[in-house]
């Protein structure tokens, strides 16, 4: 027996057995031939190395935060916060005014106030990023004399940017929930593989030329990227 729980996938095509840890889960990935209890006392082997990487996980997950969408939250915004404000509208509605973002709650509205609220606040949050978003980038394209053929967001799990070969950048929209120089970073990243479409030497040198602490905002981002949800 093993202190951890795990699941185990298994693939004629794998030779070896292999642990994963995700979500402060166990995954052990597995040939056929390779029964329970073997792999259960490899999992019993591996054991600090498993829990340190659940403990880990497990305070990342603790700190994604969970919003109740009511009046006097704080939400994040470019490294500083607005204080969210909820009231009754004519048609729903969101806006900011100084350091507030005021939601207007339809009145006709069959949505739960909350559910409203939150489609309104990422809406809002969805168009400012654009916004940001492309003016950053056009700003950046122009100062190194190349060419992005489109700039859109969406929300991704796997990535915080992509350019394509023909020259659009996405990005994801959440990333406004991080520091200014975060944002700048990840623009950086992503206009420089509009002249470089891979991460060779000499894309890093384009994008530290751009942005000379880039390491340490992408550390950053690495480290905090799951905490940055709305």
């Amino acid at each position: 027996m093993t202190e951890f729980e795990f699941e185990v996938k298994r693939s004629t095509r794998r030779r070896t057995v292999s642990l994963e840890v995700r979500d402060a889960r166990l995954l052990v990935r597995a040939p056929l031939g390779v029964s329970e209890r073997e792999l259960a006392r490899l999992v019993q082997r591996k054991g600090p190395w498993v829990r340190s990487k659940i403990r880990a996980q497990q305070q990342l997950l603790a700190a994604i935060p969970e919003y109740r969408y009511v009046t006097g939250e704080s939400l994040p915004w470019l490294g500083s916060t607005l204080a969210l404000d909820v009231t009754e509208a004519p048609a729903g509605r969101a806006e900011r005014r100084g350091g507030q973002l005021r939601v207007g709650l339809s009145r006709r509205s069959r949505q739960p106030a909350r559910e409203q609220t939150r489609r309104l606040v990422q809406g809002w949050y969805r168009d400012e990023a654009l916004r940001l978003l492309t003016e950053k980038t056009h700003r950046l394209t122009a100062r190194l004399g190349l060419r992005c053929t489109g700039v859109n967001v969406r929300v991704t799990r796997s990535k915080w940017g992509h350019c394509t070969s023909r020259g659009a950048i996405q990005y994801n929209w959440q990333i406004v929930l991080a520091p200014e120089s975060i944002v700048d970073y990840l623009v950086a990243h992503e206009v420089c593989h509009l002249r470089h479409h891979n991460h060779s030497r000499a894309f890093w040198q384009l994008v530290e030329q751009v942005c000379p602490d880039y390491r340490e905002l992408r550390d950053w981002l690495k480290a905090n990227g799951r905490t940055l949800v709305l």
